[in-house]
Formats: C-alpha cells, structure tokens, sequence
C-alpha cells in the first residue's frame, strides 16, 4: 500500500475519533531531536507507536514519549502476562495496515488496545505517526488517551525508543 493511501487512511481514523488534530509533513529526519524540531515540539512531546505480541493473533499498541523506552518488566506486570515480543517489520505491517515508523492506532486495520505511558497525559500538544513517512498528527495529549480508549500506566524508562 502506498504512503499515500495509508495517509489518508490515519486521517480517516483522526477525523473519525473527533479530536483535533493538526497534519505536519516533512522531510526525512535522522533522529529524535530532528524530528522534534521539523515539529516544533520537544522530544518527549513526540509519541512513538509501538506494536507488541501478547500471543498468536493478540497484538496492542503502546505509545511512549521519543524519548523514552519500554519497560518490559513493568509492561508484562500491567498485562498479566510472562512474554511479550516486537513483531517483525512485516507482521507489524501487517496487523496495523502500516510499515514501521509510520505506525498510529487512527485507521490501523484491527483496533488493537492501547496502552500508553503515564508522561504522555498532561504534556499539550503531542505528535503521534500519520500513516507516511515524515507525516505526523498534531493533537492534545489528553485527547490522545480519550479517543483511543487508552489504559494509562508507567511502562517506560529513560532512553531512546528503537521502535
């Protein structure tokens, strides 16, 4: 599926959760603090989608500020589960409708759960993923966790997010 149709699917799924929401495109970035700053935001302000196995089939979104990590200790705690695994880039692809680093829960083709990390709420203005690369959507954070139903917990660390 191109960028193009996978945006307008992640605009579909914005428009459709009745936030706000702002589209920013811009050109490829080399890292965190680049991508922030084509944003005009700060680091921890950008949010990254992050998809994670429970089981066979039983997938979840965890979305974590860009400038921290998964906590896999206290993730698999808040689960209720002893393993948890990152799909490859093409199972990803495939349960979300998008390829790596494009990833948002908005038009995702299941409506897996979400989880997302206690910083986000009460930070303004966050940037989550919009379907394309150096596409990004623009919303509240507190809409964020409201309109995707999200459980709130600490499940990050200081660092860097791979995912």
């Amino acid at each position: 599926m191109t960028d193009t149709r996978t945006q307008e699917r992640a605009r579909r799924g914005l428009e459709a959760s009745g936030a706000a929401f702002s589209i920013t495109s811009h050109g490829p970035v080399a890292s965190l603090d680049e991508a922030a700053a084509a944003r005009g935001l700060s680091p921890h302000q950008i949010v990254k989608s992050l998809v994670v196995r429970r089981g066979d089939d039983d997938f979840l979104f965890v979305l974590v500020p860009g400038d921290r990590t998964i906590s896999w200790p206290r993730l698999r705690a808040l689960l209720g589960v002893n393993r948890l695994s990152m799909p490859d880039a093409d199972v990803a692809r495939a349960v979300t409708g998008y390829e790596r680093g494009t990833i948002t829960p908005f038009g995702a083709v299941t409506a897996w759960p979400v989880v997302v990390d206690s910083r986000v709420p009460g930070t303004g203005t966050v940037s989550i993923g919009a379907g394309g690369h150096g596409v990004a959507a623009s919303l509240d954070a507190d809409d964020l966790v409201r309109v995707l139903g999200a459980q709130v917990a600490d499940v990050t660390d200081p660092g860097v997010s791979t995912g």
